[in-house]
This record gives structure tokens, sequence and C-alpha cells, in this order.
């Protein structure tokens, strides 16, 4: 199976997650609001959709659009729904935060971190807005439980970023590239093969899994296809 890749769906309540369970979905990231690009769900939210599946959750830990964390106060609340989350049975999460000049936002990263004690992690598409990728890639690369960055390459998407993605994925193993590459961002299947080929085994998909828009719920015959697509 270690050739297997990954497909990770994005899913907004109990309805999605079976759907792209049944799809063949690997994973699964639970958010909120989409309107503002994903926000952390509540505790409930995870704890229907948990107790409906039986494939991993990552958790976003996002309080607002954008990619601050929120000075001091929005930190202390993001650790609150961190330890709240852990609380209910979460182990794997996702975030990101950079500074206004886009370097990462360090203090809040290792804040949350520390919170999590191990759990394991994705640093999302705040690395797209980055002011230097390799600077963050290296800022981040000790800090726990960090395993995956979700990048398009660009914060156009993956059919701007994809010369970024293949570099990205062809250093891997390299000091701040031990993490995997999880493509997402204006993925299309058409991307597949090129990326595939370059090396990268995780993909993510949110609105392609909703052919009817983000108004409708996850098809799993649309998660299947992807399924397909990647065996």
């Amino acid at each position: 199976m270690s050739n297997r890749a990954l497909l990770e769906v994005i899913a907004l309540d109990v309805e999605d997650a079976v759907a792209a369970q049944a799809g063949g979905a690997d994973r699964l990231e639970l958010v909120t609001d989409m309107a503002a690009d994903g926000l952390t769900p509540s505790r409930e939210s995870f704890a229907a959709i948990r107790a409906a599946v039986d494939i991993p959750l990552r958790v976003m830990l996002r309080t607002a659009d954008g990619f601050a964390a929120g000075g001091a106060g929005g930190v202390d609340a993001l650790v609150t729904a961190a330890r709240e989350l852990r609380a209910e049975g979460a182990q794997e999460f996702v975030l990101g935060f950079l500074n206004a000049d886009g370097t990462p936002d360090l203090s809040a990263v290792e804040a949350l971190a520390a919170e999590l004690d191990g759990c394991r992690w994705t640093f999302h598409r705040a690395i797209d807005r980055a002011a230097d990728r390799d600077q963050l890639r290296k800022a981040l690369a000790e800090v726990p439980g960090l395993d995956t960055y979700l990048t398009a390459g660009s914060a156009a998407g993956v059919d701007e970023g994809m010369p970024v993605l293949l570099a990205e994925a062809a250093r891997r193993g390299e000091p701040g590239y031990g993490a995997r590459v999880l493509a997402g961002g204006g993925l299309a299947l058409s991307h597949l093969p090129v990326l595939r080929a370059g090396g990268v085994d995780a993909f993510h998909i949110g609105g392609a899994a909703r052919p009817g828009g983000w108004g409708r719920p996850v098809s799993a015959e649309a998660v299947a296809a992807w399924r397909s697509a990647l065996s």
C-alpha cells in the first residue's frame, strides 16, 4: 500500500463526511464557514462526524478569514479550541499563520503545537502567501507534529503553482522538506498525472467533491472518480 496516494476531502458536516468516506476518501479536513475559507468547526460538529465515520479527521484551527492568528487573544482562543477538540477525541489538526510581512508567525504556531502535544498537523495554504517559502519551511522544520504542507504552489492555485509543487516534492527529505506535500487549491483531475509522476502522493479537494457547488453536499460519486484516478 506504500504507493497508494492519499485523498483528503473537505467536510462541513456529517452528510459530507459519510459521502466522502463512501467515495473512497482516506482522510477528511473538517471546517465550517467556507465563505471565510474554512474556520474551526464546533466541538459538537466534530463529535458527530467522529461518530459517523472511521477515517482520520484533520480539524481546522482558524478563527478568522486570512492568515493572521489574531494577536494574543486570537492565539488564546485557538489554544482553547484545540484543547476542547482534543478532549472530544481529535488527534490531527490543520493550522498556519503568517505575520503581516509574510514571515511565519512562529509564536502562534509554537503555542498551538505545544497544546497539540505531538498530534500530527498540516500547515495549510498560508505557505502560498509566504514572503519566502523556503525560509518558512526551514523555520518550521523543528516544530513538533508538523507532517504535511497543504499547498497549491501559488496563491493563484495549482495551474500557476505546478512548477513549485514539483520542485518542492523533488526536495523531500532535505532540511525543511521532510513534511509531505498535500496538493490542493484549484486542483483538477487533469493535474494528477504530472503531479504523480513528479512524486506528489497526497491530494486535497473541496469544490471538486461538490459538483453542485458549496451549497450542496459532497458527492460520493465525485470522490470516487478522484479515488479511481489516483488508483
